[in-house]
């Protein structure tokens, strides 16, 4: 199982970066998949998730209203599109998939079931 996520750099508060994760040997319309994020000293935390036939997602609060994801089971791909970027979405971007629903209160580190490595977001003026 293989999760490549690219899309991460350096960019400037209010601008915008998709995010793009690709999977492989494993079948995503079994699997909610989203991001996760860690900020340097911090907890790694949920961003958003999608369910695995895409009717059900979830975001961060903050996030809500800036970031969208979105899949596409015929490509084995999920992208975060972010928008109105500010420095605290600075951070590695985790692509994560897991056998379960997409919701608050699972898509939790623990519930994960396979990892993409990171890709770096910088939001600097």
């Amino acid at each position: 199982v293989q999760l490549q996520a690219s899309g991460g750099g350096l960019v400037q508060p209010g601008d915008s970066l998709r995010l793009s994760c690709a999977a492989s040997g494993i079948t995503l319309r079994y699997y909610a998949i989203g991001w996760f994020r860690q900020a340097p000293g911090k907890e790694r935390e949920g961003v958003s998730c999608i369910s695995n036939l895409g009717g059900t997602t979830y975001s961060t609060d903050p996030v809500k209203g800036r970031f969208t994801i979105s899949r596409d089971n015929a490509k084995n791909t999920v992208y975060l599109q972010m928008n109105s970027l500010k420095p605290e979405d600075t951070a590695t971007y985790y692509c994560a998939a897991a056998a379960a629903a997409c919701s608050s209160s699972t898509w939790r580190a623990f519930m994960i079931n396979s990892w993409g490595k990171g890709t770096q977001v910088t939001v600097s003026s």
